[in-house]
């Protein structure tokens, strides 16, 4: 299955890279999994997706917890909680 990730604020510069399309493994099937499959990667991708880090995701647009399912061709996006003032 073939996703599109997009990345946000602090993550975009840690990852340097705003997005990238992901062709994931087959028992990868919900956010959790993408999580732990981007995690596995290690270095950044592990400390910045590590289970107390907070942040946030959404797919194709609409915020979900992490026990959303994913289907090919979804845009998901990680971006860390905003502040406002």
């Amino acid at each position: 299955m073939q996703i599109t990730v997009l990345y946000f604020a602090r993550l975009r510069e840690t990852f340097q890279t705003p997005s990238e399309t992901l062709d994931l493994p087959t028992g990868v099937q919900s956010v959790a999994g993408l999580i732990a499959h981007l995690a596995a990667r290690g270095g950044a991708w592990s400390e910045e997706l590590a289970g107390g880090k907070v942040f946030r995701v959404a797919v194709n647009q609409e915020l979900v917890d992490f026990t959303a399912q994913l289907q090919a061709d979804a845009e998901v996006a990680i971006f860390p909680p905003v502040t406002g003032g």
